[in-house]
């Protein structure tokens, strides 16, 4: 749970893809590996409760995969109240400027929010809204960053919020 005045943002790139012949990167489905990280991102996210009011996913194949792995797992918390889904077709590749322009987008009574894409955006937009450095973080397929801040989602910008938690598959 959020607490009385903080919002949630967890940034979550998609699990691993597979590579098959003559398939365009758009339409990349999950890999083994990512078929086995998804679920292992989602039970983690249930436990520790990062239960996100609306989620925010790529319309890449692989991102779309990667949500309904973790939903399936985040699906005993929700208890009857799954999140608003909005496959968000400016997501797929997108910078960590493109992505922040989607986070400012959010409904303003979301607490918790997740965001699904692609690297290089989604590490250098957790590393930008944390503050950390500059480039990104080390955020490998199916890597998780949970940033909190005090303020309204139209208002997020850099070193703005706190880096609660971060995890990747290797770690769960």
């Amino acid at each position: 749970m959020v607490e009385e005045g903080t919002r949630r943002l967890v940034l979550l790139r998609h699990a691993k893809s597979a590579w098959p012949e003559d398939v365009p990167d758009h339409d990349r489905p999950l890999g083994k590996r990512g078929r086995r990280d998804a679920p292992a991102v989602g039970r983690w996210l249930r436990a520790k409760e990062y239960l996100p009011d609306t989620v925010v996913c790529s319309t890449a194949r692989r991102t779309r995969e990667t949500w309904e792995l973790v939903a399936v797992e985040l699906s005993p918390a929700f208890k009857g109240r799954a999140p608003a889904v909005t496959f968000e077709p400016r997501a797929y590749a997108a910078s960590a400027m493109s992505l922040l322009y989607l986070a400012r987008e959010l409904p303003g009574e979301s607490r918790a929010s997740m965001l699904i894409a692609h690297n290089p955006g989604i590490s250098e937009l957790a590393a930008s809204l944390a503050g950390t450095h500059r480039g990104g973080m080390n955020f490998p397929t199916a890597g998780v960053a949970v940033l909190e801040f005090d303020d309204d989602w139209a208002d997020l910008t850099h070193g703005q919020a706190r880096l609660a938690d971060f995890v990747i598959p290797a770690d769960l």
